[in-house]
Formats: structure tokens, C-alpha cells, sequence
């Protein structure tokens, strides 16, 4: 009997990245992505990728055994932005709506409204989301699209009253196939305005709008290319079963319109549901990206070659501080967002009613601060790699155009932190003991979570001052003069919330080298954002003078341990190799993609220099010598003796001495 390995150290990381089910979540599609009809495209149109894109969602669709069962499980779908994200952001975008936004509004609503989703389940029609307008973006509750209830067909006619209340931006074009809508418009009934509900409503056939639809694309967005049009309704007429009703609202057999709820907004939110999916799905989308970016640049800078320190020797660029310390502190900013990811997406998935609002708060911070720091790794890592960052088949700047669209989709990320921000100034926020609030030592992992705490409680103490400061009777006055701080506040609830589940994380495993690393890059997250913010934490006295000055050091120690670690790191990331492959330079003969077949050298030596057809490869000293002639002779012997007398005469000087020959 022999007792049961323990996981490897890359094994363990992997379930700290991904969870506990990694096989039950993720392995189908990190299979998927390595099959060939999801490898990348050697470029192409923007119009050939958009119909790949919708090629590969087919592909996709036929591959699952219930398109429904994926969007009723928000951890399946965070796992494909997850994994696609990275692969094609056309197709994730297109899938995220299709399965979350359409599917998933459906399936939420009323089971008792009886609705055939043949057609969607096997892509004879594929589902898009209208809900934003040209005059209405993150104040969608204000939509000004109407559908007014007529009694005499017993069904809503679809109105666009002006040019602002275009649809704006879904993929609502035929490209891909015929597409049908779930439109977000004002229900009016009995000439009275009810709120913003749901709509689902036919759009297109395979070749054009239909009667009553209108639909414009749009200009080519940066970044991967989908479908996104202006769509606006001329009276279009579609029946009763169309509206996707709830505990939001109904009309009934009587034309009457009941709710159980009074707001408007409150129906607009439990209307749109499908939103707060969605930001964990972006959430995924950047963490994913994340992590592609920063294993190309790690390896990458494993492979180029620089000059040494001494000619003629050569190594990699990685061993430079000023390479690997920022890939360094990126590596703990990518464990620290997925650790986020997983934190909100469980929290969320198993608050009780009471803590929902919380839950969902956490939601829509994680997916403003993921996709900011993602921004920000990204943009690290395409620098990183120089010149061949810049080009397309290396990937970054794709990752780099696609984490744009996640930090505006499902919410601006500035509007979504601002609103978090107000309810958070509101609350009261009870620490438990902070032990007297007396500096600790900076290797201790729960002195960091206590100043982390304090840095957000600073920013939300500044803010209720500057409100308090302001003149009464101004709202909005109250609010701008609290918003920048509260906003801080904000930042660093996402930053103390990563924290925590680094802390968790490493608990969670066994003593050993997992831990290790995964404490040191807890260590080099927390204490970089607390050197970034140690003027404030020394003025509260929850530094120390000697503690700051000590930041700097404490900082590269750990910049030097990471650094160390962060190709084994990389492996943790479970990124198949065959993936990795189809990225030139992530592979050691990445100089292989730049080949010329007709170069000349793969041609050999040049006509002058030939060597004999036959015999010997090497002529002998005295033919060589019969070749040059006597004249040849004389000058290739002055030549060298010249070159070697100059070479003794010059100072030599090795790169760590003065330019200035010794005395």
C-alpha cells in the first residue's frame, strides 16, 4: 500500500486560480479552444471575422448538449469568457449575448408565459439584447423607446419617437443569420407609463430587416469586429406573449396592467436581471486575458536575447530588474484579480436575500477593478515585448482593444464604481479589534488586511467630511464635492476584498511551496498598494516613520522572489501549449514566423566565395596561398599586424570601470 501523492506545487496554484471544480468548470473549454476550428485566424477582413465568429458560435451551440442549461449557470458562462475571451473576443461577445443577455432574460421571466425556444436552442435565430439608446446609456432606466398595449390585437406596438432613442449598438444585422431581439422599451397602458420592461420581438430574416425594423450599422469600433448596428421600430406590432413579464408586472386578459411592485426602477432591475451575470462574465473576459498576456511576456522575455554584461555574451532580457520587477508585480495583480473573481462570483451565488444587495455590490466593483487592472497588465506586457507586442498575430494588441469593450459593457465602469460609492458613504462600516490600531510588522499578513481596511476608511472619512463641508439644499453640489474620494474609497474596498482572498487562499492550502508562493505574492500586492498610500497611513498613525522608510526595500526583496518564481508561476495558469503556439513569440524560435523561404540565406555562400562542386571542401595552405599572389600575401599580413597593435595599445576597460584608462 502506498500512500496517495499530494498535488504538485503548479496543481495547487491552479485550484487557487480556478476553484475547486477546475475538471467540472473549465476543462471543456480550455479542450474546446485547442481544437481546430477555434485556433487562431492568420487574419482576414473585418467582415470574414465577424462570419467566423458566428461560424465558430454554431460550432459551439452544436457542441453543447442544451444551450440552455449554459445560460442558466452563471460559473459555465464566466468559464467561456474565461477561456474564449483571450481567443476571439468576437465570438465571446456575440455568445455573452446570445446565451446571457437573450437566452438567459427568457428563461428568468415568467415559466408561465408558454414560448417556444426551439429556434434559439439550435440558432435558427440568434438572440441579441436591446436595451441602450443613442441619448441613453448608463441611465437606461430613462429608454425612451415605447411599446403601447393595444387592446383590439391584443399586443404592443414597438415606436422609436426620435432619433436619441435608437437602439444603439446591439449586433442586430442579418450577418450571422436571421436575429431576433429582447428590446428594452416603456410599456404604456391604458395611457398610462408603467416602467421599462422586456420585449421579445423578431428583427431580421437572413438578408434584411424586417417590416418595421429599421437597421443601420454602425462605424467599425476599435478592437475585434462584431455586428453593432443603430435599430429603431416603426410601429411594429408584436403580441401579447412578447413581453417578458414577472413580479415586475403583467397585463392581463382585461388589458390591465398589475405589479407588485411600486418603482419603476425597481421593475427596470428586476427586468434586466441578466446584467449582473454579465459583469462576471466581463470580469472573466479581463482575468483571461490577463493571464494570456502575462504568460506571452514572461515567456518571450525568456527567449529574446540581449547583450551582457561583457561581449560576446548574451542573455535573456528577463534577467534585467527593469524587465522582470514590473511582470513581477504583475503576476500578483493577475493571482489577485482571479482570486476576486471567484470571491464575487461565489458570494453571489450563494448570498441569502438579506445579503443580496451586498452581494451584488461586490459584483460590480470586482468587474470595474478587474478590468482596470487588466488594462493595466495588458498594456505592461505589450511594452514589455517591444516592437513585437505591436503586431497583430502576437496577440496584445488585441487583448488590449477587447479589455476596452469589457470596461464599457454591462455598465461603465466609472458609473458602476460611482454608484457603489454613494451607497457605500451611506453605510457604517463596523471593523472587528483592531488590536489598539498599533503598527505591526510588515510580514504579517493580517497587519496588511488591517492597514488595507484602514486605507479605505480613510478615503470614505474624507468624503463624508467634504460632504458635511458642503452648502445645503445642493445635491449634486454634496456629491461632486465627495465624489473623488469616495471614488478612492471605492478602490481600495477592491483592493482589501483581493486581500482577503489572497489570505483565504493561502489558508486553504497545505505547508509547502504552493503556500509560499502564493503568500509572497500576496506580500508584494498588499504592500505595494500600501507604499502607494503610506503618507496617509503614516499621518493615522497606522505606520510608522521607520516602517516607511523600510516600504521601498521590503518592496524588491519580494519583486526579486516573485521574479524567480514567475515562469513556474505562468505554468499554474493551465494555459494548453497548443494555445500558446499559435502566439509566435511565446515560443523560443519565435524568429522562425519571420522566415523568408527566398532569403539569401538559404541560398549559401555568394557566387565569389563558392565552394568546388567536388573533392575536398577545404583547398590546401599553398593553393590558398597560389590564389591570393604574392601582393595578397603581403597585405593580409599588414592588415593583422596592424589591427593587433592597435588592439594592445587601447585601455582595456571592463563595464564596471571608469571610461578613463588606469593610471
Amino acid at each position: 500500500m502506498h500512500e496517495p501523492s499530494l498535488p504538485s506545487t503548479d496543481a495547487l496554484l491552479t485550484r487557487v486560480l480556478y476553484g475547486d471544480n477546475f475538471r467540472q468548470e473549465h476543462a471543456f473549454w480550455r479542450r474546446l479552444l485547442t481544437t481546430e476550428p477555434f485556433r487562431r485566424s492568420g487574419g482576414g477582413t473585418p467582415d470574414e471575422r465577424l462570419d467566423l465568429a458566428y461560424h465558430r458560435l454554431r460550432i459551439l451551440n452544436d457542441t453543447l448538449d442544451c444551450g440552455a442549461r449554459l445560460a442558466a449557470d452563471p460559473r459555465a458562462l464566466a468559464a467561456l469568457h474565461e477561456w474564449l475571451g483571450p481567443v476571439d473576443p468576437s465570438l465571446t461577445t456575440v455568445a455573452g449575448i446570445h446565451y446571457n443577455l437573450f437566452l438567459g432574460s427568457l428563461l428568468d421571466h415568467d415559466p408561465r408565459t408558454p414560448r417556444d425556444l426551439s429556434d434559439f436552442l439550435e440558432l435558427r435565430s440568434i438572440g441579441t439584447f436591446l436595451c441602450t439608446e443613442v441619448a441613453h446609456g448608463n441611465d437606461a432606466a430613462a429608454v425612451e423607446t415605447t411599446a403601447t398595449y393595444d387592446p383590439e390585437r391584443d399586443g404592443f406596438v414597438l415606436h422609436t419617437p426620435h432619433a436619441g432613442a435608437q437602439k444603439f449598438m446591439p449586433n442586430t444585422s442579418p450577418a450571422g443569420g436571421p436575429k431576433t431581439g429582447v428590446v428594452a422599451a416603456r410599456l404604456v397602458a391604458d395611457g398610462t407609463d408603467h416602467g421599462v420592461f422586456l420585449f421579445l420581438a423578431p428583427l431580421t430574416d437572413e438578408v434584411s430587416a424586417l417590416p418595421g425594423v429599421r437597421v443601420r450599422r454602425l462605424p467599425a469600433r476599435m478592437g475585434s469586429p462584431v455586428d453593432h448596428c443603430l435599430t429603431s421600430f416603426d410601429r411594429y406590432f408584436v403580441p401579447r406573449e412578447a413581453l417578458l413579464a414577472g413580479d415586475q408586472g403583467r397585463v392581463g386578459q382585461d388589458g390591465r396592467f398589475t405589479s407588485e411592485l411600486a418603482s419603476k426602477r425597481r421593475r427596470f432591475l428586476l427586468s434586466i436581471g441578466r446584467v449582473t451575470p454579465g459583469k462576471l462574465s466581463m470580469s472573466a473576459c479581463a482575468v483571461g486575458s490577463a493571464r494570456v498576456s502575462l504568460a506571452i511576456a514572461v515567456r518571450y522575455a525568456g527567449h529574446r536575447l540581449v547583450s551582457g554584461p561583457r561581449a560576446p555574451q548574451r542573455m535573456p532580457v528577463y534577467e534585467h530588474r527593469s524587465h522582470h520587477g514590473p511582470l513581477a508585480g504583475a503576476m500578483a495583480t493577475v493571482f489577485a484579480m482571479s482570486l476576486l473573481h471567484r470571491r464575487a462570483l461565489d458570494r453571489w451565488e450563494s448570498a441569502p436575500e438579506p445579503d443580496r444587495n451586498e452581494a451584488e455590490r461586490l459584483v460590480a466593483v470586482a468587474k470595474g477593478w478587474i478590468t482596470w487592472q487588466a488594462r493595466g497588465v495588458i498594456v505592461e506586457c505589450r511594452e514589455r515585448c517591444g516592437a513585437q507586442g505591436l503586431l497583430e498575430n502576437n496577440g496584445m494588441t488585441e487583448l488590449f482593444t477587447g479589455i476596452e469593450g469589457a470596461i464599457t459593457a454591462e455598465g461603465d465602469n466609472l458609473a458602476v464604481h460611482a454608484k457603489a460609492a454613494a451607497e457605500m458613504l451611506f453605510s457604517v462600516t463596523v471593523r472587528e479589534d483592531e488590536e489598539d490600531g498599533r503598527p505591526g510588522e510588515l510580514d504579517d499578513p493580517r497587519f496588511l488586511g488591517r492597514l488595507l481596511a484602514a486605507v479605505e476608511d480613510i478615503w470614505f472619512d474624507r468624503a463624508r467630511e467634504r460632504m458635511r463641508a458642503a452648502p445645503a439644499g445642493d445635491p449634486l453640489g454634496r456629491w461632486n464635492a465627495a465624489s473623488g474620494p469616495a471614488l478612492r474609497g471605492v478602490e481600495a474596498y477592491g483592493y482589501r476584498q483581493a486581500s482577503e482572498a489572497y489570505e483565504q487562499a493561502a489558508a486553504s492550502l497545505p505547508e509547502g511551496p504552493a503556500r509560499e508562493r502564493l503568500t509572497e505574492l500576496h506580500r508584494l500586492f498588499a504592500l505595494q498598494w500600501v507604499a502607494r498610500n503610506s503618507g496617509d497611513l503614516l499621518a493615522a498613525g497606522r505606520l510608522t516613520a521607520e516602517q516607511v522608510t523600510l516600504l521601498p526595500d521590503a518592496v524588491e526583496r519580494l519583486i526579486a522572489t516573485v521574479a524567480r518564481h514567475a515562469p513556474d508561476l505562468v505554468k499554474s495558469f493551465a494555459l494548453p501549449e497548443r494555445l500558446m503556439s499559435d502566439w509566435p513569440i511565446a515560443g523560443p524560435g519565435y524568429a522562425d514566423a519571420y522566415d523568408d523561404p527566398e532569403g539569401p540565406w538559404h541560398r549559401g555562400r555568394t557566387a565569389g566565395f563558392r565552394r568546388p562542386a567536388c573533392g575536398s571542401k577545404r583547398r590546401p595552405l599553398r593553393e590558398k596561398v597560389a590564389a591570393l599572389g604574392t601582393r595578397g600575401v603581403l597585405l593580409a599580413y599588414w592588415g593583422t599586424t596592424s589591427m593587433l597593435s592597435r588592439w594592445f595599445e587601447k585601455p582595456q576597460v571592463s563595464v564596471d570601470e571608469s571610461v578613463r584608462p588606469k593610471a
